[in-house]
């Protein structure tokens, strides 16, 4: 019998075989939906749109929180006296932008309260008596003063999607982190607020996104946006100073997981001259851009001019009791570059952390001190389950569904995204004198929704081998 007569060798087979090879199969909804570049811009503008719907209507309904006065009488004081000391344990971008609306609407002011000291924390007091000179209408001014602040929570969840999206190279990820950002109940409760958390989040992650584009393309453009979102982080919340020691960690380690490319010349942006110099640049001007918050308020005042109320920096027995470990050390000489109330604002905050006047609660368990686990424990009873789920899908997404070669996200993208989520995981877990809060590790939430955008590998078309949309051959 002829090869061509048996039914494997007909030349109907043969065809058949031709066909399935030369034409992949038909992409599905989900990947027909997200190549078209108008779904996926109406897409991002209806949830950010039903964000922030989220967010202006509970800044209506829910009262001030206990930080909140003191949170805008600061950021008043910021502007009426170009003075930093209210509320110096968080940096004043926020309260700042917080203060502007109420400064336009107009509010009657009572500054009687002020006193200054080491460890002195006069903003509770001086909040209050904002509250009592404005009345009723001080309710407005916390309305209109949150909504100023409601594009810091936007901002994150555009990061969310452009991260999500370029990292796992579909803009179906994009939105899978979009959506977690957008109706996660955490990012909600504290997005509407004129306290830092939110705002930390979203630009930490931001600035995050910006230092692994630099990373995967290196350039002086590139550089000096990753630098100046660095500074703006800066602004937000202290933890963010780790990112001027872990970046340089990180770009050593990415360096070594990249695949060898041809040696580039010294005058490339490429280069690893080029690369030094543009991280240096952009951490310089980080700190540039967090001196400039603070009008350069203090900055380089010699480290033994300073005094200090925690025990790290005083050197002493008594958290509270006023002094400077460097005093009489050749360190003291040092001008610090950095904010004197920035500074001053780490001290009072790691003195609370040593001597917190609340016993710690957990599981029916009151006592002095702190649990490692408090936070762990937090995020699983304080996160939705299907987030949880999502993030156990990503997982398994990881090692299950590795995607085509040239989309997949090597070691060193990895380690750039979830690094500083731990990081911050571990360092704040690390301080047992207190537990409260589960804001404090809000950060952890947008690093963990760019990553769950991985599972969008489980709606890709699956390109058959020796098709035109199959990966090429490594060989």
């Amino acid at each position: 019998m002829h090869p061509t007569s048996s039914p494997s060798g007909s030349p109907d087979a043969a065809t058949s075989t031709v066909a399935t090879t030369d034409n992949p199969p038909p992409l599905g909804l989900v990947d027909r939906l997200c190549r078209r570049a108008r779904f996926v811009t109406l897409a991002v503008i209806l949830l950010l749109a039903a964000h922030a719907g989220l967010l202006a209507y509970s800044a209506t309904r829910h009262s001030p929180t206990m930080l909140e006065p003191g949170f805008l009488a600061a950021g008043l004081s910021h502007w009426e006296f170009g003075r930093f000391e209210l509320f110096r344990v968080n940096p004043p971008l926020v309260r700042m932008v917080a203060a502007l609306p109420v400064l336009a609407a107009g509010y009657e002011a009572d500054w009687s309260g002020f006193y200054e000291g080491p460890g002195a924390r006069p903003e509770f007091s001086m909040g209050a008596d904002f509250v009592r000179a404005n009345g009723e209408r001080s309710i407005w001014l916390f309305t209109i003063a949150r909504w100023a602040c409601l594009p810091f929570s936007l901002v994150g969840g555009l990061f969310c999607f452009l991260w999500a999206r370029d990292l796992w190279q579909h803009n179906g990820a994009g939105l899978i982190a979009l959506t977690l950002w957008c109706f996660e109940p955490n990012i909600l409760a504290h997005g509407e607020l004129i306290t830092t958390d939110a705002a930390a989040t979203s630009l930490g992650l931001g600035a995050g996104y910006l230092f692994w584009r630099w990373l995967r393309q290196p350039g002086w453009e590139r550089a000096g946006w990753m630098g100046l979102m660095l500074g703006l982080a800066q602004l937000t919340k202290s933890t963010w100073l780790v990112l001027f020691g872990l970046w340089p960690l990180l770009w050593l380690l990415y360096r070594h997981f990249q695949p060898r490319r041809d040696a580039d010349s010294a005058e490339s942006p490429g280069s690893l001259p080029a690369q030094i110099l543009q991280l240096a640049a952009a951490l310089l001007l980080g700190l540039y851009v967090l001196n400039l918050g603070y009008a350069y308020d203090g900055t380089f005042t010699r480290l033994q001019d300073y005094t200090f109320v925690s025990t790290s920096f005083t050197g002493l027995e008594e958290p509270g009791e006023p002094g400077n470990r460097f005093a009489e050390s050749w360190p003291g000489h040092i001008p610090v570059p950095l904010p004197q109330q920035y500074l001053l604002g780490v001290d009072l905050q790691k003195k609370d952390f040593e001597d917190y006047s609340q016993p710690s609660y957990l599981r029916g368990e009151w006592k002095e001190g702190g649990w490692w686990y408090y936070y762990l424990y937090g995020l699983a009873v304080k996160t939705p389950h299907g987030t949880q789920l999502m993030l156990l899908l990503a997982i398994l997404t990881l090692f299950l569904r590795r995607g085509q070669p040239e989309r997949a996200a090597g070691a060193g993208d990895m380690l750039v995204l979830l690094t500083p989520a731990v990081v911050v995981m571990v360092l704040v877990s690390a301080q047992l004198e207190f537990n409260h809060h589960l804001r404090y590790v809000l950060p952890v939430f947008g690093f963990t929704f760019v990553f769950c955008g991985v599972t969008i590998r489980w709606f890709e078309t699956q390109p058959v081998p020796g098709s035109v949309d199959a990966p090429p051959s490594t060989q």
